[in-house]
């Protein structure tokens, strides 16, 4: 009878580590696939602020190419400041 009672204990931990590995698992699929739309979006707005300033100074795609270099350090930057109060 002790003996059940122990592969029962051992068959429900086994349960819960797996719920909580899943559990993990999606947290961390949630925050990255945050970040990377956060990335995005930062990025995406860079360009369209370096398309507007092509338009307005007549550059040709100097505006846009300022956009996308300026837009990864930035990116990088926020996304640092973003996680680092979650690592």
């Amino acid at each position: 009878m002790k003996h059940l009672k122990a592969a029962n204990n051992n068959k429900d931990e086994h349960k819960e580590k797996e719920a909580s590995g899943l559990a993990q698992a999606l947290k961390a699929f949630g925050v990255l696939g945050g970040v990377g739309i956060f990335f995005a979006v930062v990025i995406g707005i860079c360009i369209f602020i370096g398309a507007m300033a092509d338009d307005f100074l007549g550059l040709e795609y100097g505006g846009k190419l300022t956009g996308i270099v300026l837009g990864f350090p930035i990116a990088f930057y926020l996304t640092y400041k973003q996680l680092k109060g979650i690592i």
